[in-house]
């Protein structure tokens, strides 16, 4: 058995209403999340060089060495499945609750352990189907460098956790009046609730730069496509 310990930025993710899902339709919803792994989740995770470490009857644990890269597979992950649940009656869409942190972390066998996988789990439970939490150092490290702004929700205390846990709630920066909201930003805006907070943005609106949200949207679209043939969508495989 070999152990190491380094620094990674942990994103954990899972169903909402998952036990509901499997009771209305247990085949179904198994089929529906084949589709979703090997359409969505998978290649967005290679896209931005990470791992799957652990997979769920629900959810999936992946690691990454930047936070950039994890809350790009996640904006990605989450616009995809927007796109993806369209037309599909709300009680029946499958829609991840995405948590990321970074910290260090104990790598056993391939397998991932320690308080940075615990705080990235723990986030994710906080967060509402089709959102994204982080951690103040997930908003830290990634400040400037994406179209993104950070709501900051304050300390949290965590199940498990001995200290507190400063919250952020992930969402596109604000578009100026002049602005027109790029489908990435639409896509993004329904899967997040709107609740008041306080916006810490990453980039100053008149410094915007399109070409990541841009990048992210051909990727989705494409894929898109793939679940929308013969109304597809994320529906079950027929048989």
């Amino acid at each position: 058995m070999t152990t190491t310990r380094r620094l990674a930025a942990i994103l954990a993710a899972d169903v909402a209403g998952y036990s509901r899902l499997i009771g209305d339709d247990e085949e179904g919803t198994l089929d529906r999340l084949r589709v979703i792994r090997a359409e969505v989740v998978d290649p967005s995770i290679a896209q931005y060089r990470g791992r799957i470490a652990k997979t769920t009857g629900d959810g999936f644990l992946a690691e990454f060495a930047s936070v950039v890269d994890a809350l790009r597979c996640a904006t990605e992950i989450q616009t995809n499945m927007v796109g993806g649940n369209a037309g599909i009656a709300a009680e029946k869409r499958i829609e991840f609750r995405i948590g990321i942190n970074m910290g260090d972390v104990v790598v056993e066998d391939g397998d991932l352990f320690g308080d940075g996988v615990n705080v990235a789990a723990r986030l994710e439970g906080l967060a509402e189907p089709g959102g994204i939490y982080v951690s103040a150092r997930v908003q830290e490290d990634a400040g400037g460098k994406l179209d993104l702004t950070f709501d900051d929700l304050g300390e949290q205390t965590l199940k498990n956790i001995a200290r507190s846990v400063r919250v952020y709630r992930v969402r596109p920066a604000t578009v100026g009046k002049t602005q027109s909201a790029s489908p990435v930003e639409i896509a993004l805006t329904l899967a997040l609730p709107d609740k008041p907070s306080i916006a810490v943005p990453c980039r100053q609106v008149e410094l915007l730069v399109p070409h990541d949200g841009e990048q992210i949207l051909n990727r989705a679209q494409s894929r898109s496509a793939r679940f929308h043939r013969g109304d597809r969508r994320f529906r079950s495989p027929r048989r």
